[in-house]
């Protein structure tokens, strides 16, 4: 579960934006992020990540979803019987993740079939999962749409940075584009890194800079 569980103090003169608020868009980005500080939706993270594309439409999938089942369970969380709570959660995040995987399939198809069943997994994504039972069944839709935003970009930001080092040392491409024979290097790339333990290693590497930089600290 997150580490910023506590309720959002809801004021009817306190602004979207507050300072706040705001915090509910920055802190996934680095000190609370999903995936390198809270460790979850780590099985995507490694395994849809050996290109740059299918990293970023899988993060755009998930930022949806999020967003979305967040505002609806804040919209009904005073109408959900607490006994079958978990049960309506999962109903509505399934209803957005079919759309969305219709969606990639119908416009992306290609993309959709590199990322397998993982689209179809957001269903029981613990990202999402806890999201929705940590804040929107305690918070109105306004912050629980940042919060559902916030925790999707960061899980995003994640998904890119293991993407571009694993495309790029791994293939010696971007998003396709041969960066490594474009510069007139001989470069066959690194077969690790294109590996879910490559994956492993990145990561690693990116929560350890980041808890070197944030000092250990934790989000408040």
């Amino acid at each position: 579960m997150s580490t910023e569980i506590a309720e959002v103090v809801e004021k009817k003169s306190e602004p979207l934006f507050s300072k706040k608020n705001k915090k509910l868009i920055t802190n996934p980005l680095d000190i609370d992020n999903p995936i390198t500080v809270q460790v979850l939706g780590v099985c995507s993270a490694l395994a849809v990540t050996t290109q740059m594309m299918p990293a970023l439409v899988m993060a755009i999938a998930l930022l949806v979803v999020t967003a979305s089942s967040n505002v609806i369970i804040s919209l009904l969380r005073n109408t959900i019987p607490s006994r079958i709570r978990i049960i309506v959660q999962l109903a509505i995040v399934s209803l957005w993740v079919i759309m969305v995987d219709q969606l990639l399939k119908a416009y992306v198809y290609e993309v959709w079939k590199q990322l397998s069943v993982f689209v179809g997994l957001i269903i029981t994504n613990c990202i999402v999962m806890g999201r929705l039972e940590a804040f929107a069944m305690g918070n109105k839709p306004g912050p629980s749409l940042l919060d559902g935003l916030g925790n999707g970009f960061g899980y995003g930001l994640i998904l890119l940075l293991v993407g571009f080092f694993r495309e790029l040392f791994g293939g010696g491409s971007i998003f396709g584009f041969k960066v490594f024979e474009a510069l007139g290097i001989n470069y066959t790339g690194n077969g690790l890194l294109l590996l879910p333990a490559g994956a492993c290693i990145i990561v690693g590497i990116i929560i350890w800079v980041q808890r070197s930089i944030n000092g250990f600290r934790e989000a408040h």
